[in-house]
C-alpha cells in the first residue's frame, strides 16, 4: 500500500510518535508500505516557522530531506493536476494545504493518513485515521 502522511502526522512521526496510535505506526513501519510526504507538507511547515507560529519545527525546516530519510519516506511533488483538483473542488474545506493533500491522495491513488476529520468528508478520499 502506499500512504501519503498528512503534514501533523509526519510532525507528530518526527517528535511526538506517541501521538499517533500504535496501530497506525505499525503499518507505517511495514517495509512493504510506501510512505510519503508532500511538497505541499515542506511548505506548508516551512510558512509556519516563517511566520512564527510553528517555532520548534525550525530544525526540520533545515533538515527535511534527512528526516524524510528517518521515516524511510519519499517526497512527493505537487503537479499542475493536484493544484487543479485542489482548487476546483467543489468540498467545503478553506485550508489550501489541506485541499492540496487530499487531491495529491485522490489522484495518485494512495492512502491519506490524518487525525483531522475534516478531511474524512471528502467523497472518495481513502484515509487510515485513529
Amino acid at each position: 500500500m502506499r500512504f501519503l502522511l498528512d503534514t501533523h502526522v509526519f510532525l507528530w512521526l518526527l517528535g511526538e510518535p506517541e501521538r499517533v496510535a500504535p496501530s497506525v505506526r505499525d503499518t507505517l513501519a511495514d517495509r512493504r508500505n510506501e510512505i510519503l510526504v508532500s511538497a505541499a507538507s515542506a511548505l506548508e511547515v516551512a510558512t509556519k516557522v516563517r511566520l512564527g507560529k510553528l517555532d520548534a519545527a525550525r530544525p526540520l525546516v533545515a533538515a527535511w530531506s534527512e528526516r524524510l530519510r528517518e521515516l524511510d519516506a519519499d517526497e512527493l511533488p505537487v503537479t499542475s493536476a493536484h493544484a487543479v483538483l485542489a482548487g476546483t473542488m467543489t468540498w467545503d474545506h478553506r485550508d489550501p494545504f489541506d485541499r492540496l493533500l487530499a487531491a495529491q491522495a485522490l489522484i495518485e491513488n494512495v492512502v491519506l493518513v490524518t487525525a483531522d476529520r475534516a478531511l474524512l468528508l471528502l467523497p472518495g478520499l481513502r484515509t487510515l485515521t485513529w
